[in-house]
């Protein structure tokens, strides 16, 4: 029997294990320093990074709701020289592999972004944030839009020397389409999917609970959404690398969503209470593994076991 391993490698891109650092919750790699070793992480994806600084949101940025935060950092961030030159290698020392994720407004500034990592050797790869407005198209979501997702995916996977990921904007219709667009632009994969737009309410005081108004919703409540978004487009693209990112906060939720047929996964809100969350889902997939009397994840990959037609059903629906 071949020796049992955590690894994962999603199309050029390889971990020691399934389970990253969603964007932006490991902060600017300080804030973990003593608390978990990253080293026993899969993965860290930064921060969203953006050409120029971001002094972000007003206060409050965060708030509790009964199954997870309403939040808006503003993508609070350095910019990319400061980014480049300081977070990125601090966070190498920790012995981690570090995805950047990259943020913008038009296309000049992606490439500016993925221009500025080459030469960098700690970026292990690129995940394409497409939550914010397109300044130049005047779209509200920039990556709702095939052809303008496409566009600006395209031009990062076309200028990087590492695999690109797009990350799919939470609550996008269409998300096989959108994500089908992507790989066909050139990305090796997507991450699905980003934060729902959200909006809390302290009614006692006549204010909204977010100092920006308007927010992302994360947490368990985002789980059902996200394994139904795996699924699908892993049925349409089974061959395309898909990280799962919203709602895990266990081993058994990981598992879930590469049962459902995810490559790798990402945890956020999770890791905000539990730093050490993501090394604990780790053990618990290397112990499901052990279990089924597998040799890796991805063997468990798309294992799932649904109804004959239902399945058939979905191979119909979603045929690339």
């Amino acid at each position: 029997m071949a020796e049992r391993t955590l690894a994962v490698d999603l199309s050029g891109l390889a971990l020691p294990t399934p389970v990253m650092i969603a964007a932006g919750c490991a902060g600017s790699g300080r804030e973990l320093s003593g608390l978990v070793d990253l080293r026993r992480v899969g993965a860290v994806v930064s921060r969203t990074v953006t050409v120029w600084p971001r002094e972000g949101s007003p206060t409050p940025r965060i708030a509790e709701t009964p199954s997870g935060i309403v939040w808006d950092t503003g993508l609070q961030n350095p910019g990319i020289d400061v980014f480049a030159t300081s977070e990125l290698p601090r966070l190498a020392r920790s012995g981690v592999r570090t995805i950047v994720s990259v943020g913008g407004g038009t296309l000049e500034e992606y490439v500016r972004l993925t221009s500025a990592l080459l030469g960098h050797p700690e970026v292990a790869a690129i995940e394409v944030y497409l939550a914010g407005r397109d300044e130049e198209m005047d779209h509200e979501v920039l990556g709702t839009h095939p052809e303008r997702l496409s566009e600006i995916v395209g031009a990062v996977a076309r200028t990087a020397l590492v695999p690109v990921f797009a990350k799919i904007p939470g609550g996008a219709t269409g998300t096989v389409d959108l994500a089908r667009a992507a790989v066909r632009a050139g990305a090796t994969g997507v991450t699905l999917t980003g934060s729902p737009p959200a909006m809390g309410v302290r009614a006692p005081a006549l204010r909204p609970e977010l100092g920006g108004v308007t927010g992302w919703l994360s947490g368990p409540a985002l789980l059902p959404l996200t394994v139904r978004a795996v699924f699908e487009v892993s049925q349409a693209l089974p061959e395309v690398p898909v990280i799962a990112s919203g709602g895990v906060r266990t081993g058994l939720d990981a598992v879930g969503c590469i049962l459902a047929g995810a490559w790798a996964v990402q945890m956020g809100t999770a890791v905000l209470i539990d730093p050490a969350a993501p090394v604990a889902a780790a053990r618990d997939i290397a112990r499901y593994v052990k279990a089924m009397r597998l040799t890796s994840p991805a063997q468990l990959r798309g294992r799932l076991r649904v109804p004959g037609p239902f399945a058939a059903a979905v191979g119909e629906r979603t045929e690339p």
